[in-house]
């Protein structure tokens, strides 16, 4: 089965088109095409395939002011190079497309088959991932009418936290307001967290059962996740995705009396507030320079000392969301870093665990700068207690995974 797969994120949507059948599931599926639309928003947007044995390598420059019309590019280049859902007519057909959704709410915790009625609630939840859901919603339109006759599924990346216990998911509210509004922690990067956390078990080697692992995705949005027996069991982030750690221009965890504080006492408007913690804090706020750690990282060796600020800022806070999601698990065989910073940063995962060497992460120096991000590499030594690895994330692979199996049992 050939699937399609979309991945929108804030700025870029990433897609691969794969080849799926029972004897190939997981890391064996074949890709026959993949790419990204990258600057979505901006004046001149860049299309990007590679892979592709039909398409042929390409880049070019698009007009995608929406993740909408990135959408329509890709499908358009797909049909134009072959690739239709008439399987007489074509070289290669596009059997289903497995769509990113930020966020499913309280009613969808599985991979869904987009209807009317899905997309109509998926508006509804707009307000909680106002970068989103919207722009998630247009995207899944434009596939509808492009490709009428697809099955096409929604996979969330809140599905995977479905397994909070409810002492991990309750706010300390008031019940009958929670259960009005809907007021629990979700927890995001589902989808992330679900593939790395499976290869993570995967190498441990000694089956599911009694693992006890966490994954940490760092990059612009980030978040740690406790995973026992392969399921979700506590997630930085919560109702929203500004919980938890510090992120590139996301404040993460802070006090509730300082957002009433700002409203009250500093005048702000609550878009102002959101605008603020949302866009304008994070390692952007505390360095008053850039979101980017790699930006960042220069700046420390070049004597910034807000910059080295922001950097100590994002690392203490994860070091305190790990020993803490030890606790939860009450032990721990490994960890794993992905995402942009996670996978790429040597120089970040030895900040984070250097507080942490105390219970059993030791980092080895040369194993952990030759990891690059490229494949899954251990960095901690053959007798260390706890095994830390770098597992770069394939959220589209598991997108696809999801979207075959949801098929296939339905």
């Amino acid at each position: 089965m050939n699937i399609l797969v979309l991945n929108p994120g804030s700025s870029t949507l990433k897609f691969g088109l794969f080849d799926l059948s029972d004897s190939n599931i997981g890391s064996d599926a074949k890709v026959l095409a993949s790419g990204r639309v990258a600057s979505i928003g901006s004046e001149y947007s860049a299309l990007k395939i590679s892979g592709a044995t039909q398409i042929g390598p390409l880049s070019e420059t698009i007009e995608a002011k929406t993740a909408a019309q990135a959408t329509e590019h890709i499908i358009r280049r797909l049909l134009a190079s072959g690739y239709k859902n008439d399987k007489e007519t074509a070289t290669a057909t596009i059997e289903a497309v497995g769509f990113r959704v930020v966020h499913g709410g309280a009613r969808y915790i599985e991979p869904t088959h987009v209807t009317t009625s899905v997309l109509n609630y998926l508006r509804a939840l707009g307000d909680l991932a106002p970068l989103h859901i919207p722009a998630d919603v247009a995207a899944l339109e434009q596939v509808r009418l492009l490709l009428p006759n697809v099955p096409l599924i929604a996979v969330f990346d809140t599905a995977f936290h479905r397994t909070l216990p409810p002492v991990a998911h309750t706010y300390a509210l008031p019940k009958e307001v929670c259960d009005r509004y809907g007021l629990r922690r979700y927890g995001f990067h589902g989808i992330s967290h679900a593939y790395v956390s499976a290869r993570l078990i995967e190498h441990l080697g000694s089956g599911i059962l009694g693992t006890k692992v966490i994954t940490c995705h760092l990059g612009n949005g980030a978040s740690i996740c406790a995973v026992r027996d392969g399921q979700s069991i506590d997630i930085s982030m919560g109702f929203t995705p500004l919980e938890g750690l510090v992120m590139g221009t996301r404040s993460g965890d802070v006090d509730a009396g300082l957002v009433l504080y700002l409203i009250r006492a500093a005048g702000m408007t609550p878009d102002a507030v959101d605008k603020l913690l949302n866009h304008k804090s994070g390692l952007l706020g505390v360095s008053n320079l850039s979101p980017d750690v790699r930006d960042l990282e220069q700046a420390a060796r070049d004597g910034n000392k807000s910059a080295e600020l922001a950097l100590e800022v994002f690392a203490y806070r994860a070091s305190k969301y790990i020993a803490a999601f030890a606790a939860v698990l009450e032990g721990l065989d490994a960890i794993a870093f992905t995402g942009g910073i996670g996978e790429h940063s040597a120089s970040m995962r030895l900040r984070i665990c250097r507080r942490l060497r105390f219970f059993g992460l030791n980092i080895e120096d040369e194993l952990n700068e030759a990891a690059t991000g490229n494949a899954d590499t251990r960095i901690s030594s053959d007798g260390n207690p706890i095994q830390i690895w770098v597992i770069p994330t394939d959220e589209e692979r598991q997108i696809a995974l999801s979207t075959f199996k949801q098929l296939r049992d339905s």
